[in-house]
């Protein structure tokens, strides 16, 4: 199932964050992917946000990995240095560790993530418009965008 949403300011896209986040649960995989300042950062302060997520959330460009607590823990990845030739994939354990995984640039491990998730596209349309599309990978996630349509 795919879903689309018109996004016309940072305010909105950390609204549907939180949306999405008010949905998931334990061992949720959602995956992201758009250009340098697309907005994939405000989607996951919403989605933390959702998460009941106190501590400042940001780019881990540079560690990798950043864990929040909250409701569940939040691992929020970017994998935009990282290949199957870099060494630095072993991140997969963290799809099982009853948290939610948010992995920026995640076509960059593709060959790691995990059978079903979600994955979110985000276009630039303008300097204050995205266009957001979500596709279910697999029936949990499908589950999960048919709920969306009730908000």
């Amino acid at each position: 199932m795919t879903k689309e949403y018109v996004i016309k300011s940072e305010q909105e896209m950390i609204e549907l964050g939180k949306i999405i986040g008010s949905k998931v649960d334990k061992n949720y995989c959602i995956t992201l992917s758009g250009d340098l300042g697309a907005g994939k950062t405000t989607l996951t302060k919403g989605i933390g946000k959702a998460l009941e997520v106190k501590s400042v959330i940001n780019s881990p460009t540079y560690t990798i990995l950043k864990i929040h607590e909250g409701r569940l823990p939040l691992y929020h990845m970017d994998v935009y240095r990282i290949d199957s030739s870099s060494g630095d994939d072993s991140l997969e354990e963290f799809f099982e560790l009853d948290g939610v995984s948010v992995i920026e640039w995640a076509e960059n491990i593709a060959y790691i993530l995990p059978n079903e998730y979600l994955k979110i596209k985000i276009e630039i349309l303008n300097d204050s418009s995205r266009k957001v599309t979500l596709k279910g990978i697999g029936d949990k996630y499908n589950k999960l965008i048919e709920e969306l349509d009730n908000e």
